[in-house]
């Protein structure tokens, strides 16, 4: 059978990186019982942030008090992305971006097939390159790279496209209650909050497939 998952997520989510990453382990585990699509949701964790973006440090310090708390999270987080083979360069990022651009551009990456390399490009491009995805050029040429038509993601980006998209996926969020990212549901009754270990994917996978 076919297994629907939909992801609600953002890309400077760090847990989102690492969620795909555990969630692409359990499908590994399925062993091919199962077909698995993969579809991702915006959720903007700043939707009130400048167009432009603003100075990470200045974020994260307002956010979180100090810079060197901000510092200690950020060490947490490196720890645990290690693990799953992800090598967070947070001393790399000198913005934090505004997404919606972004997301825009994830949900034509999903019309054009290559969500899943899209979204995995915005993740590397942010977290381990440091590159500032809150620059216009610099964004199409993520999306580019990652296989999306950049004449299409141009023109889409000075148009209105995308951005009933964000609109219904706020109100889809609203509906299941999502307070955070990453948030998975499986063929729209199973839901799983936050980056969790694969076993816990596998156990939704069941449950939604009725063995469980």
């Amino acid at each position: 059978m076919v297994l629907q998952i939909e992801i609600f997520s953002d890309v400077i989510c760090p847990w989102c990186f690492v969620g795909k990453r555990r969630l692409e382990r359990a499908i590994v585990l399925l062993d091919g019982q199962h077909e698995v699509r993969v579809r991702w949701l915006p959720f903007q964790l700043n939707p009130n942030m400048p167009k432009e973006g603003m100075s990470r440090r200045e974020y994260r310090t307002a956010k979180f008090g100090s810079w060197e708390h901000s510092k200690q999270l950020d060490a947490k987080v490196v720890a645990v992305g290690e693990t799953e083979g992800i090598h967070f360069a947070f001393d790399r990022i000198e913005r934090t971006p505004n997404t919606s651009d972004a997301h825009r551009l994830i949900w034509l990456a999903d019309q054009g097939g290559v969500q899943d390399a899209v979204v995995e490009a915005l993740f590397r491009a942010y977290f381990t390159d440091g590159r500032d995805i809150s620059n216009r050029v610099g964004l199409l040429d993520v999306v580019a790279e990652a296989g999306l038509d950049r004449s299409k993601a141009e023109n889409l980006l000075n148009g209105d496209g995308g951005l009933e998209a964000i609109k219904e996926a706020k109100e889809l969020s609203s509906r299941f209650r999502v307070g955070g990212v990453p948030f998975f549901i499986v063929d729209g009754k199973q839901m799983l909050s936050g980056a969790q270990p694969p076993d816990a994917f596998l156990t939704m996978f069941r449950q939604s497939a009725g063995h469980g």
